[in-house]
């Protein structure tokens, strides 16, 4: 499944991300300094809100938007609930996506756009029944985009999607980590500014450098015994990665790595928050799935047959040890089903500074096995 060699082989890696996965990653930092800057001359920055919304409503396609809605939702914590407004349609193209506003939304409440596109009627029409309804309306969408009208049509605030700093686009570009940073970040800076997250200029400054020292220490330079993204998509090359996480906010970093091994990686995960993962998928370590599954016929001539995906655990925290953690529990089920464990923890910081760290050596790990997986490139 995973050619190995190429994992140290920086210049073929290279070659091969015409995607852009890689150096999404390694831009992220810069994405959201970028961002950020958009953000205070669309004038977020000087807002005075009166009060928090009594709730925030965000709507947008694809993994970035879930991205988005999952992170802000944990961020938030009780301050006020966050919902993602999932799209219908008959296909997943930008016309035939169609958003409803919940029965109840009203003046109290907030809506926030969040799309790489710009160009969906179903968004432009949710602005306007916000519009008609009272909310507010928050968009950070590309800039002259058909969105933007429609914003300024409803009275609300348009944020433009900050750009790679190369041009070229790409079918991944809105399930890539720049995608994700380019929206979350004028978002922070608004709620922010309302008081549900804390995410001041310092803070985003933080971000910023701990995904640059991230990105130094999971580049394609970098050889894989001591970068933890190479180390982690070696390990989970012939697996099904069971993705448990322990922390407010690993549970959207753990989300987003399964959903982005799938649509980037065409690798089926699992992800689930502790301790409920350890009833959810332990099952699957003694199944089909466990590690000592059907050795078979010792002797038979495997060269030819694909390789049985293995559960394997890979644990995400966003706080360092200490304190109650399921995490012991984790590990003993995981040895006593002689079941491989990866675990990811970040340095110590502030909750958002943690959180950024996850989600860089998970995207850089999602990369590495895109890249080096046979057949995929």
């Amino acid at each position: 499944m995973l050619d190995e060699s190429l994992l140290d082989a920086p210049e073929e890696l290279v070659r091969a991300d015409r995607r852009g996965l890689l150096r999404g990653a390694a831009e992220a930092g810069a994405r959201v300094r970028t961002a950020a800057r958009h953000a205070t001359e669309a004038g977020l920055a000087d807002l005075r809100p009166d009060g928090r919304p009594r709730a925030v409503l965000i709507a947008g396609p694809g993994t970035a938007a879930t991205g988005v809605a999952d992170l802000l939702g944990a961020l938030a914590g009780a301050g006020a609930p966050v919902t993602r407004l999932h799209p219908t349609g008959v296909a997943p193209a930008a016309g035939a996506l169609r958003w409803a506003l919940p029965g109840w939304a009203g003046p109290v409440d907030l809506l926030l756009l969040a799309t790489t596109d710009g160009t969906e009627p179903g968004l432009a029409v949710l602005a306007e029944q916000a519009y008609r309804r009272g909310c507010t309306v928050v968009a950070v969408a590309p800039e002259r985009s058909p969105l933007s009208e429609a914003v300024d049509g409803a009275h609300g605030l348009l944020v433009p999607m900050a750009k790679a700093p190369y041009q070229e686009y790409d079918e991944s570009a809105a399930a890539g980590p720049g995608a994700l940073w380019a929206l979350l970040t004028p978002l922070l800076v608004l709620l922010d500014r309302v008081g549900l997250v804390t995410a001041d200029p310092g803070t985003l400054q933080l971000v910023a450098d701990r995904l640059d020292r991230t990105a130094a220490r999971c580049g394609p330079a970098v050889a894989t015994y001591s970068n933890p993204a190479k180390t982690l998509a070696s390990e989970l090359a012939d697996s099904l990665p069971l993705i448990w996480s322990e922390g407010a906010a690993a549970g959207p970093a753990g989300r987003r790595f399964a959903a982005t091994l799938a649509e980037l990686a065409g690798r089926p995960a699992l992800a689930a928050e502790l301790p409920e993962a350890l009833p959810a998928h332990g099952v699957l370590l003694a199944g089909a799935f466990a590690a000592g599954a059907d050795p078979g016929d010792f002797f038979r001539d495997r060269v030819e047959e694909p390789q049985a995906l293995r559960a394997r655990i890979v644990l995400l925290r966003d706080r360092p040890a200490g304190g109650l953690t399921a995490a012991t529990a984790a590990r003993e089920l995981a040895l006593g089903h002689d079941t491989a464990i990866s675990e990811l923890e970040p340095e110590e910081g502030v909750e958002l500074e943690q959180l950024a760290e996850l989600l860089a050596v998970t995207d850089f790990a999602t990369a590495y096995l895109a890249l080096a997986s046979r057949g995929h490139h």
